[in-house]
């Protein structure tokens, strides 16, 4: 039955029902509740073919899957409703389509550059699970196709921005992902594309605040790299920066956070290239002032210094995309931060979760929550290393 494997792959997805409404709501400009999902899962009534496609993009399984399971026929001849007899299924999908590249050829590397940028510029406003899905579909293509430099540098790139979609929870296999994006890199023979790999991937885990070890040996490697003052060098310093704010290492923190913004500027000044940016797009290929700004913000707010903190965060709000919702709460997260530091927990808290559910549905990430965790935690006893416990 259609409703149990609904159930089943929400489930799975670690979603509510609501939180499954709010993904439908939202890549299909409907406004459905969460009774009206119970309804499916209890099989009170089937989804239409419109809703059956977008059931599919938010689940992550081929249409296939579910148009199958709507008709009573199964899938692969297995009992509806039971998630792992559906692997299988898209196993098979999955297989198929690499195979089929490598028999029959894939996209060019010219459409595989232009995709790159359009990932860039999707990333930055749509939720994690619909990127994974779009960059998992392309990774099982490029796979088949690295039988030249620049491909290898078109996959490390697609790995490590799927590596950014795995939660906190799932940092391993995150880390593992940053790991494989770098050797491809390396494999590519680019400079540029070597250091932005490491530089992006430390971007993640020094705002985490987590697997400082691996943040700070990417971190080195992209400065060893070193090569003109690029986004990835400004990124390995502002993870370094905030690597040494964690461990309560204040005047190291400082220094390299004047050395990210000296990066910044250089990068500015030499017009250094961004990899697949789109011009007059905002990109995740990029580290703009707003972002630099951002995460300076972060850091001030961690050592205490409020007036770089409001500084930075002054700046931050004249620059930020205003279409860029989910960066505009991270900075209202951070003034939470700054007021339960200052020994206001509960109105730091009550900030920080307003800024949060003003969020339209689906745009939350684990670093939104890590920060309200963050803001929870502060008492006047607790020490650098314990505000990401």
């Amino acid at each position: 039955m259609i409703g149990d494997l609904i159930r089943d792959l929400r489930k799975a997805q670690g979603w509510s029902q609501g939180r499954l409404a709010a993904e439908l709501n939202r890549t299909s400009g409907a406004n459905l509740t969460r009774e009206y999902v119970s309804g499916w899962e209890r099989g009170k009534v089937r989804p239409g073919p419109f809703y059956l496609r977008h059931l599919a993009v938010a689940l992550g399984v081929p249409l296939s899957v579910l148009e199958g399971a709507g008709a009573g026929r199964g899938v692969a001849g297995v009992p509806d409703g039971l998630v792992a007899k559906v692997a299988p299924a898209v196993a098979d999908d999955l297989l198929s389509r690499g195979f089929a590249v490598r028999l029959r050829g894939g996209p060019a590397l010219e459409e595989w550059e232009a995709r790159l940028a359009r990932h860039g510029v999707d990333y930055l406003v749509l939720g994690a699970a619909e990127m994974q899905r779009r960059l998992a579909d392309d990774l099982v293509v490029v796979q088949q196709q690295l039988d030249e430099p620049r491909m290898w540098a078109v996959a490390a790139l697609l790995m490590t921005m799927y590596a950014t979609t795995f939660s906190q929870a799932e940092e391993a296999r995150a880390a593992s992902w940053y790991r494989s994006a770098a050797e491809a890199a390396d494999r590519s023979g680019d400079r540029g594309i070597r250091v932005w790999v490491r530089g992006r991937a430390v971007l993640s885990l020094g705002y985490w605040g987590t697997s400082l070890g691996l943040a700070d040996m990417f971190a080195d490697q992209a400065l060893a790299l070193g090569g003109k003052p690029s986004p990835g060098l400004v990124a390995a310093n502002l993870s370094k920066a905030c690597s040494a704010a964690i461990r309560g290492e204040r005047t190291e923190a400082l220094q390299l956070a004047d050395d990210a913004r000296r990066a910044f500027d250089g990068a500015e000044a030499s017009g250094s290239p961004r990899p697949f940016s789109i011009s007059g797009k905002v990109s995740d290929f990029d580290i703009p002032a707003w972002r630099v700004n951002g995460f300076l913000s972060l850091l001030s707010t961690r050592l205490g210094d409020e007036k770089r903190a409001d500084l930075a965060y002054d700046e931050t709000q004249r620059e930020l995309p205003p279409q860029l919702l989910r960066f505009a709460t991270h900075m209202e997260l951070h003034r939470g931060l700054v007021l339960a530091r200052s020994g206001d927990v509960a109105g730091g808290l009550a900030y920080a979760q307003a800024a949060l559910d003003a969020l339209p549905p689906g745009n939350s990430t684990d670093l939104l929550q890590l920060l309200i965790a963050e803001i929870r935690s502060q008492t006047p006893d607790r020490t650098p290393d314990e505000w990401v416990a």
